[in-house]
């Protein structure tokens, strides 16, 4: 059982070997790539470490029972061979659990898009409650939020917004947002208390790091132009805000919401990047396409996963068939119940297809 886990355990001996040398060190993104492998492991080497020492443990205890005599002795024996062998059922547990493949992007931190889609100015309404309800879900985690790009309407809602949620984890408990929200409502400006449906579409992304995706400068076309946001006086006199176009995929990159201009330019880059990383996964994973239509789901900008029933109180993810009915706590930032049983079925289907 794990024999394959041999030649795991070798390698994380091997990295952490590595990453101690000098010469390792001073090459900066070469140590980052080994830290960032043998960080992907430790767990599965810990447990496996743990897994071999139970059965070492059992092992002797077996033969000592073997060669008791002692009644008294034969029956401490059993029971702490039966203690250990609940250990390791448990163990066993834990390392399949670990072995399940791993989305890499699970400790990033988040860029989410939120843009409304059907329904005019109801959906940007209602583009703007999502905002809130992220907003506050981060600050529940104690995670940051930093706004890179915000363009609001007259009546109060968002045309669009591109914000950053940093948290360790924050990819993991966030990525199943991805998708439509749909909201069923009766708007302030309807007299005949009919209720509309209109939708909002959430994009999240992994923030990634430099060391996952190159970007070429003759691939990129930059673009200053003065901020439309808050600043005073500051907006109308430098232009800071920023817009980079990468060429070969035409993806367009805006970030306004600091002052610096050399400051909206790394913002923009880091978006940029994780957009980029997303497109290239996204092409490869149509190899796979089976297999996605299997699981929770994580990137169809299309599939329409959430309703939010004002009339009714309710809330329903339809990929999971739940629905909750704490309507105006959810839309507080209280999504948790919610998150945590996407990250359930995730781990119950992840863990059905390696076996």
């Amino acid at each position: 059982m794990f024999e394959n886990l041999k030649s795991v355990k070798e390698r994380f001996d091997f990295l952490t070997e590595e990453i101690a040398k000098p010469e390792i060190i001073a090459d900066n993104l070469g140590w980052k790539k080994l830290v960032k492998e043998r960080s992907k492991i430790e767990d599965i080497v810990f447990a496996y470490e743990d897994f071999l020492k139970l059965n070492a443990e059992l092992d002797t205890l077996n033969e000592s029972l073997k060669d008791e005599k002692d009644e008294e002795m034969k029956q401490l024996y059993k029971e702490e061979i039966n203690s250990l062998n609940l250990k390791l059922e448990q163990k066993v547990e834990q390392l399949n659990e670990l072995l399940i493949p791993k989305d890499e992007n699970d400790e990033s931190n988040v860029i989410m898009e939120i843009r409304p889609a059907a329904g005019g100015d109801e959906a940007a309404l209602f583009a703007n409650v999502l905002f809130k309800m992220y907003t506050r879900y981060a600050e529940r985690r104690g995670f940051k939020i930093e706004v890179s790009d915000l363009t609001e309407t007259e009546l109060g809602g968002i045309k669009e917004v591109s914000f950053l949620i940093v948290g360790k984890g924050a990819y993991s408990r966030l990525k199943f947002e991805s998708g439509v929200h749909r909201v069923q409502r009766v708007p302030e400006t309807e007299t005949q208390g009919r209720v509309h449906t209109s939708t909002c579409t959430v994009a999240v992304l992994p923030e990634v790091e430099e060391i996952d995706v190159e970007i070429l400068d003759k691939d990129l076309k930059i673009d200053t132009y003065r901020s439309s946001g808050a600043g005073g006086q500051h907006v109308n006199k430098t232009e800071s805000a920023i817009r980079i176009t990468h060429l070969p995929t035409n993806i367009v990159v805006c970030c306004q919401d600091e002052r610096s201009q050399i400051k909206n330019r790394e913002r923009a880059m880091s978006i940029l990047r994780s957009k980029l990383y997303d497109f290239y996964k996204t092409q490869a994973d149509t190899k796979y396409s089976e297999n996605r239509k299997q699981q929770v789901g994580t990137g169809d900008r299309s599939e329409r996963i959430r309703t939010y029933n004002y009339p009714q109180g309710r809330i329903t993810d339809h990929r999971i068939n739940m629905s909750v009915h704490n309507f105006n706590d959810f839309l507080d930032g209280n999504i948790d119940e919610m998150l945590e049983a996407l990250m359930a079925e995730d781990r119950k289907i992840k863990l059905a297809q390696h076996n």
